[in-house]
């Protein structure tokens, strides 16, 4: 049985009990916290310090609202996002999630600092090399840390010893970008060299987690938005500000800074630990396709060689959110609160599966817009007419055939018909508050297990943090910049065969916009496209618009009649119209200060050496 890693709220007691200076004056010692002289003298409890600091992994990826509902990808069902209006300030710094917040991640980047300066002398027996691996897993985690920052604020003070009550000074200026890519990199290097060889329990940081880590910085480090002389060409903004060595690299060659990024990409791939199904030379059926993903994000049935760092939950710990994920986001007809909404915008980017653009002007397509699309769509969305679970005991008489209704029928006689909404509606008689805007849910990470379909019930799906296809997209990547187009190609194909899609045959600029499609229909819900579309620079085409959504009607046929609504061809014409969400509900519109996303106001206030992000 795999050996998981078991999130304990100790070392966060243990790291507040540690953080003051040493007090003659009181010769107690609390009852509800332990020492740090007895943490750092016993392994359990230095195992458990350690430990605690992965507690800054959060929810991830599998939070209520995704980070791509800040995107074109995804709508969030409950309130505005401000960043998607360019609405957001020093005051207003909209929703920024809890594993990118300033105060959150320097939280945990000072217990790994603590844990660190402990763990060069421990206090216990080494002679197992317990403390190593334990540093090690310090540098990855503060790296880790590091790096939410790095690239949500640019660059960013870089503190790697504890403070304590005797520091004169809390003030410290932000380091350039470059000094902080160098600094994380350094870390991931140490972290990868003490964490080899070793056994890590699932859920823990890894060498290969370090090395692919890495090649993540590296590639930010090489695009657009960092080589500030392109991003100066692209943006007045950025070009007017007074410190763009924050933002990126001033100077230097990008095309070695291109070369590191490959080949730190290649050497997780040279590994030959880590991938899915990744030797095909040809595409697999769409059935197989569609399975093949359902099994690398469920990370299940051979899908888990894909994931390289996750974050695991279990259904015993109410308190680990992202176990909550299906009550968050199943659509409203099985109780769900369908909280990150796919919108049309995204939809539109899936393939047909010959690897033709779907497009509405096509007659075939918007009259059947959900066939033979790519396998990913339908392991991914849930639209009108998926299959999908058993209803729960109220919706099951009025659905027995476990189908999303995301849209408006009629039923009776064709004659005389009277109007059905779907259950997955706003206006579904299961519930109507939490229904669909978009007309559209998410699937993917969603576990198929029909008996889990009680919002009550949480799931052990985990969230990836990092996955071997990422890292090979970052090598794809890393090859087109550098003219290397075939190579990148044969893997780039490597993905898509794996789900059953063509090969991809363009060159040069065609090229570079099917990777880009391809990553984010790839790396749907993964926190990748909020990031990547920013360092590509293309937000504002791809954020600048509104999102779109889909109403979805279907008329009985003539002399057709229905009592129980079901999905049919047979029975009903079907019309699809696209339009924008209106205003009312989001507003979005780009403005080039969202590439950097503000320092909240009461941080500069505490720290007067810290010099605000461009536009505020």
């Amino acid at each position: 049985m795999k050996k998981y890693i078991k999130f304990l709220s100790l070392g966060l007691a243990i790291g507040l009990a540690t953080a003051g200076c040493n007090s003659d004056f009181l010769d107690t010692k609390p009852l509800d916290k332990v020492s740090g002289d007895a943490v750092w003298s016993d392994a359990a409890l230095a195992e458990s310090f350690v430990t605690g600091v992965y507690n800054g992994l959060r929810d991830g990826i599998l939070d209520q609202m995704n980070l791509d509902c800040q995107t074109d990808n995804a709508l969030y069902s409950f309130g505005k996002q401000d960043i998607n209006e360019a609405n957001v300030s020093p005051s207003n710094t909209g929703t920024v999630k809890n594993t990118m917040e300033w105060g959150a991640m320097y939280a945990r980047i000072r217990a790994a600092n603590i844990a660190l300066a402990n763990l060069m002398k421990p206090g216990f027996d080494n002679s197992n090399g317990i403390a190593s691996r334990m540093r090690g897993e310090m540098y990855f985690m503060r790296a880790y840390f590091y790096n939410q920052l790095l690239r949500y604020y640019g660059g960013v003070p870089i503190i790697k010893t504890p403070y304590t009550l005797e520091t004169s000074d809390f003030s410290i200026a932000r380091n350039t970008y470059e000094e902080c890519v160098n600094s994380i990199v350094t870390d991931l290097d140490s972290a990868a060299a003490l964490l080899k060889g070793k056994k890590m329990d699932a859920g823990r940081a890894t060498m290969g987690a370090a090395m692919a880590l890495k090649a993540r910085v590296l590639l930010y480090a090489a695009s657009d938005l960092h080589d500030i002389p392109t991003a100066k060409a692209k943006s007045a903004l950025i070009a007017g500000f007074s410190k763009p060595e924050l933002l990126g690299y001033v100077s230097g060659d990008r095309t070695a800074r291109w070369q590191k990024a490959r080949d730190a990409a290649k050497a997780v791939i040279d590994l030959n630990q880590y991938g899915y199904k990744m030797n095909l030379t040809a595409p697999v059926s769409p059935a197989e396709g569609q399975q093949n993903y359902i099994n690398m994000y469920l990370s299940r049935n051979g899908g888990e060689a894909d994931g390289i760092f996750l974050k695991y939950y279990v259904r015993a710990s109410p308190d680990d959110w992202g176990s909550w994920y299906p009550r968050n986001n199943m659509p409203n007809g099985y109780h769900g609160w369908t909280s990150s909404e796919p919108t049309q915008n995204l939809v539109d980017g899936y393939e047909m599966m010959d690897g033709t653009k779907f497009d509405w002007k096509n007659p075939a397509h918007a009259a059947a817009p959900y066939d033979n699309r790519d396998p990913r769509f339908y392991a991914s969305i849930l639209y009108d007419g998926a299959k999908w679970k058993p209803r729960t005991p109220d919706g099951a008489g009025i659905d027995p055939f476990g189908e999303i209704q995301m849209g408006e029928y009629e039923v009776g006689n064709a004659s005389s018909p009277s109007k059905f909404s779907g259950l997955d509606t706003r206006n579904s008689s299961i519930e109507n508050w939490n229904g669909t805007w978009t007309g559209y849910g998410i699937r993917k990470f969603m576990d198929p297990d029909p008996g889990l379909v009680d919002m009550n019930t949480r799931q052990e799906v985990p969230s990836i943090q990092i996955r071997f296809t990422e890292v090979v997209l970052n090598y794809v990547e890393a090859l087109m910049a550098l003219g290397q187009s075939e190579e990148a190609k044969t893997w780039l194909n490597k993905i898509r065969f794996r789900v059953g899609m063509p090969a991809i045959t363009e060159t040069g600029a065609a090229l570079v916009a099917r990777y880009q499609n391809e990553r984010n229909i790839e790396m749907l819900f993964e926190e990748q496209r909020f990031y990547d579309v920013r360092r590509w620079m293309t937000a504002p085409t791809a954020l600048g618009k509104q999102a779109q959504i889909i109403i979805v009607t279907g008329k009985l046929k003539p002399g057709k009649t229905v009592t129980t609504y079901k999905y049919s061809k047979e029975n009903y014409d079907y019309s699809y119209k696209v339009q924008d969400l209106g205003t009312g509900k989001e507003n979005r519109k780009w403005d080039d200060k969202a590439y950097f996303p503000p320092i909240n106001r009461d941080e500069i206030n505490r720290n007067k050496q810290l010099v605000q992000n461009p536009g505020y």
